[in-house]
């Protein structure tokens, strides 16, 4: 396809889709037929063998054990080099497949653009895209996993997500103006869910300049975590005095929120502007 750069053979999600269609055909069993054992459709079968959708922790596992790989993790391994890619980065892993899908409480701090797990598709893709030497395929994979890690907020028994937002970022450009419609607009949608809080962040706070963070409350008396943003790589952590830091800065920054109703109305004026 034209503007698609071409696969590396030799990259780890090419290989994970090679081997997976050689011990397949030698099984002599249809996409279909995996596709059942996997608990999914044809096409993403398709797709994983084509190296165009990233492996699920549960796709790997069961492909371990649908074909017996001869150490028992071929496809768990392969799985893992991927996401040490700039697709799904290794240090992230944790947070996404152990921390956040099991989280009781979900708090974040985003003074620069819409949170991840908020973001639409389209305004996604013009924020990825932006990231320097990322290639179209690399903001794809990253688009994949981000609306994958959106589901936690559609299952029947979804985290609370309460998220304070700097209220510049309503403002600021991210594509054009219909991006930032449909982003808005999905805003006011989530929004009304009951599980969901979103507060608008007076200008004028200070205290969370240095960058976004999430704080997860975990069941089963487990410590809190946190994920911090840098401009270099992201941090997961369960310490004890960078936990308490966090949550001691994400109250300074929750005394400048406005009410969640209130916010929403200032979304709602914000979207009529972008025209």
């Amino acid at each position: 396809m034209e503007g698609v750069p071409p696969l590396d053979p030799g990259s780890p999600r090419v290989r994970f889709g090679a081997e997976m269609r050689r011990l397949r055909e030698a099984a002599q069993l249809s996409q279909s037929a995996v596709a059942r054992r996997l608990g999914c459709t044809q096409t993403q079968v398709s797709r994983l063998e084509g190296a165009t959708r990233t492996p699920s922790k549960s796709d790997a596992e069961k492909l371990d054990q649908l074909f017996g790989t001869a150490d028992g993790n071929a496809f768990t391994r392969l799985r893992q080099r991927i996401l040490a890619q700039p697709g799904g980065p290794i240090w992230f892993q944790s947070w996404v497949e152990e921390i956040e899908p099991t989280a009781l409480v979900l708090r974040s701090w985003d003074p620069l653009l819409v949170p991840g797990l908020l973001q639409t598709e389209s305004y996604a893709r013009h924020v990825l895209s932006q990231e320097p030497r990322m290639t179209s395929q690399e903001v794809e994979e990253r688009i994949e996993a981000r609306i994958q890690r959106r589901s936690i907020l559609e299952r029947d028994n979804p985290p609370l997500f309460l998220t304070l937002i700097d209220a510049n970022v309503v403002r600021r450009p991210v594509g054009d103006p219909e991006v930032m419609r449909g982003q808005l607009d999905y805003l006011l949608e989530v929004g009304r869910n009951p599980a969901v809080s979103i507060q608008l962040v007076d200008q004028r706070c200070l205290s969370g300049l240095l960058g976004a963070f999430m704080i997860a409350e975990l069941p089963d008396g487990q410590p809190d975590a946190i994920h911090a943003d840098s401009s270099a790589e992201g941090h997961v952590s369960t310490d004890s005095s960078l936990v308490a830091s966090i949550w001691n800065r994400y109250e300074a920054i929750r005394r400048w929120a406005y009410p969640d109703h209130m916010s929403l109305k200032m979304i709602e004026d914000v979207r009529q502007e972008w025209t």
